[in-house]
């Protein structure tokens, strides 16, 4: 029987308790692979940046990458984990075409890191932790290009390419413990979860963790079991979830259709799953292998890992304030809500304000800018803010423009479009375009004397004690001036003309 029909979130939730487990794949930004020299950078031709040793041929031997070890060990402190005193890595064996030598080298019961927790908060504050099992090191594959068929998957497909450029790229796989007590909140806890351990490596500096990218990718594994009850149900892992809306999706997405299933007294079955972004679906991938079937055994051509403690401990004091620490900080500095720090967050603004703000702008203004006017031109364009050809010494220098009164918000906006538009730097911008704020008494005086003498009415109004109505005046040389005009300027003048205090 095929469940079609799923149960609604909330009845799901009214009857079993979702268990999660995260499994999260991050790509290390070393310039070489985890077991040779060749290059990782991106963008070259397929198939032009291998040798013998990441091909698999006869003969080659693995040499293990220091800096990946480094940043493993990194993570795992991040990651508040026992870092191993000595460990060594295993062949998992499978057959799979982007793998070359018909196994990985990766880690199995002695992974570098393990028993830690990273504390995550929700968007209304509450903090959640999520218990770490391991943070182990491996190798990527080669990527599998599918040609023919609908899908863009190997079924139906009329022949597949294989670029094996990267086949050994250093990889951490952190592996989370069961996730319980989210209850309704589960899909929640795994996006922050996922965001959280997202903004930790770009502080640790160990890789640009792009999802779009494929630098972190997320398993979700998923299974229900009845409220009340401790056994854990059958599970489901959803493979390669490359965005953080994703990963909440398919998470709810899986509650549902595990309910439904248990509701129609069907089984769940242990497979991997593929998520669909365009539905927010997940469909049947193959039955998940177990352990044995991958008939680990210990590489006989890699020595242990054995990281001195000396050289552990010198690691985790120069680790850099984490995240959560750090927004908790510039939340207090500049002012602002947890509320109001998690859309910052979201926004992906951080980064860009505090360089606006190093670049001598005010934190207040930094914000505007970034989550006002950039915010917009992102989202218009579905880009990040970062991906945006404005520099935060130039937001810094606009913001500089409207304090001395160069600029009003008005001429700010078409000043930034400018940058946008590749016409230079604010300054240049300013001057090609003519956008300074008019404010000396001899144009803007002009502007006044015909504004006045357009309104009649409304000037014997303001005479008559009515000061408010200037603001119809201002209104007026504004539009007159093409919103250069000093509107506090404007207002003066108009009230001096017409003898009246303000």
């Amino acid at each position: 029987m095929t469940v079609t029909e799923l149960v609604s979130y909330e009845d799901a939730l009214a009857s079993y308790d979702p268990v999660m487990g995260l499994e999260v794949h991050v790509e290390l930004g070393t310039r070489t692979k985890m077991f040779c020299g060749c290059s990782t950078a991106l963008g070259a031709e397929p198939n032009t940046q291998t040798c013998p040793v990441c091909l698999g041929m006869p003969g080659s031997l693995p040499v293990v990458n220091a800096t990946a070890v480094e940043s493993a060990v990194r993570i795992g402190l991040a990651l508040n984990c026992e870092i191993a005193e000595w460990c060594r890595f295993a062949r998992k064996n499978y057959f799979y075409p982007d793998m070359p030598k018909n196994f990985q080298i990766s880690q199995y019961d002695e992974p570098i890191a393990f028993d830690g927790y990273l504390d995550v908060q929700l968007e209304d504050g509450e903090v959640f932790r999520v218990g770490i099992e391991r943070a182990h090191m491996e190798e990527d594959t080669g990527k599998s290009t599918h040609i023919g068929g609908a899908t863009g998957r190997i079924h139906g497909a009329s022949h597949s390419l294989l670029d094996y450029n990267r086949a050994g790229i250093p990889l951490i796989e952190i592996v989370t413990k069961p996730i319980t007590g989210a209850g309704e909140r589960a899909p929640e806890v795994a996006r922050a979860y996922v965001a959280e351990l997202r903004e930790l490596i770009r502080a640790l500096g160990v890789s640009e963790a792009r999802m779009e990218m494929g630098q972190l990718r997320c398993d979700v594994n998923l299974s229900l079991r009845p409220n009340g009850t401790e056994t854990f149900g059958t599970r489901s892992e959803t493979k390669n979830v490359n965005s953080l809306r994703s990963v909440e999706r398919a998470t709810r997405f899986e509650i549902q259709r595990h309910a439904a299933l248990l509701d129609a007294g069907e089984k769940v079955v242990q497979e991997t799953r593929h998520f669909h972004e365009d539905d927010g679906t997940t469909t049947s991938g193959r039955v998940k292998e177990e352990a044995e079937d991958y008939r680990y055994f210990p590489e006989p051509d890699l020595v242990p890992v054995a990281p001195a403690r000396e050289w552990v401990e010198k690691l985790r004091a120069e680790l850099p304030e984490l995240p959560r620490v750090r927004r908790n900080r510039l939340r207090e500095e500049w002012g602002i809500s947890e509320h109001e720090m998690q859309s910052v967050l979201n926004a992906g603004a951080i980064e860009p304000i505090v360089a606006t703000i190093d670049a001598g702008a005010p934190a207040d203004q930094a914000r505007k800018w970034w989550m006002g006017e950039l915010a917009r031109r992102a989202n218009e364009q579905g880009t990040e803010l970062s991906a945006l050809p404005i520099a935060p010494a130039q937001v810094a220098r606009v913001c500089a423009l409207v304090a001395e009164g160069s600029l009003n918000d008005k001429l700010a906006r078409q000043t930034i479009e400018g940058v946008l538009a590749g016409e230079g730097d604010p300054d240049e911008v300013v001057e090609k375009r003519g956008l300074k704020v008019v404010s000396d008494t001899g144009a803007l005086g002009k502007a006044v004397d015909e504004a006045i003498a357009a309104n009649p009415e409304v000037a014997e109004k303001i005479r008559g004690g009515k000061v408010a109505a200037a603001g119809a005046l201002v209104g007026a040389v504004m539009k007159a001036t093409r919103g250069q005009a000093d509107a506090a300027r404007a207002r003066e003048l108009i009230l001096e003309k017409l003898g009246v205090q303000g």
